[in-house]
């Protein structure tokens, strides 16, 4: 059955789980690497390490079991390069944004052109007024949740993610 198929006893489509990088899942805006997380160079030349947490891989593989995840970050193909193997998960969909570095209300409109009709939650450091007009605007149920960038993906959002 295709997600768009909504006849009669068809199954409705899962909700999207649109994941951003920075600020989410990397605290880059802590002042100093936080407990539980380490320290990597995926690019050496241009940026600082990226902090990731190894208790986010059994996170993520609970909310993969209610939601459809994707990137929506300007990692784009770097975060299955990089960070889909760290957390032992599949390739997932990425959704392409304008050239990095590019203004964070630059992610509504392909953000919307790949949630189309679809239940989605987005998780993001930086939810813009552009952002939340969007969200209040969908016919479909739609949930932006922000995260600290000082200290990214908790136990408490995936509890408000899980019960959404």
């Amino acid at each position: 059955m295709r997600d768009d198929d909504h006849t009669p006893g068809a199954h409705p489509p899962r909700p999207l789980l649109l994941l951003d990088v920075d600020g989410v899942l990397n605290p880059f805006a802590a002042p100093a690497c936080p407990p539980g997380y380490r320290e990597h160079g995926f690019f050496p030349d241009d940026d600082p390490p990226v902090r990731l947490n190894d208790s986010h891989a059994p996170w993520l593989a609970l909310l993969a079991d209610r939601f459809d995840l994707a990137w929506a970050t300007g990692w784009e193909d770097e975060a299955n390069t990089y960070l889909a193997p760290f957390f032992s998960l599949p390739p997932l969909p990425v959704i392409r944004f304008p050239p990095v570095p590019f203004a964070p209300a630059e992610k509504v409109p392909p953000i919307a052109a790949f949630a189309g009709d679809r239940p989605t939650v987005w998780v993001d450091d930086a939810h813009t007024a552009e952002a939340r007009a969007w969200a209040e605007s969908r016919a479909a149920r739609t949930l932006l949740v922000a995260t600290d960038p000082a200290r990214g993906l908790t136990e408490e959002t995936v509890r408000t993610l899980m019960s959404w």
